[in-house]
């Protein structure tokens, strides 16, 4: 399965970790969303989405991008994060609702605690130090792969 993996990783490389233990994992195309044409998304029977979680939500790149695709007519799509506080529940809910409207036909979706030092949580030294961690790695490998069926 030709697969690509589109993500953000902005701040302490949290989800970049995440990124290419997947990529690694499946032999995946990885791409930052200003680096893939809308276009090229066909030449891929799956495609990942990720991005650490600002403001409860995916990196407004990620959303843009995803904004202007044509619809996909059942592509296989995953979606994936690291996180401060958020559930995944509430921070998948704008990016999976997106993909959804433009045809995706979500198969899975993966989320680890990511450390976090931005705004308030600056003035503790930050939380979740440490993550993700191997057993967070791990995890992601052995998700996608089961993706991978």
């Amino acid at each position: 399965m030709k697969t690509l993996i589109i993500y953000t990783s902005i701040h302490n490389g949290n989800t970049e970790k995440i990124a290419r233990t997947m990529a690694e994992a499946l032999d995946a195309k990885l791409v930052k969303p200003n680096e893939i044409k809308t276009d090229e998304l066909s030449r891929y029977d799956l495609i990942g989405f990720g991005s650490g979680i600002y403001s409860g939500k995916h990196h407004k790149s990620l959303l843009d991008l995803v904004s202007k695709l044509q619809g996909q007519n059942n592509k296989k799509a995953f979606i994936f994060s690291t996180r401060g506080l958020f559930p995944i529940s509430i921070c998948h809910k704008a990016l999976k609702k997106q993909l959804s409207e433009k045809g995706f036909n979500i198969t899975g979706e993966f989320s680890c605690k990511g450390f976090d030092d931005y705004g308030p949580f600056k003035l503790i030294g930050g939380i979740n130090k440490n993550k993700p961690d191997e057993k967070d790695l791990d995890d992601a490998k052995e998700f996608v792969i089961e993706l991978n069926g």
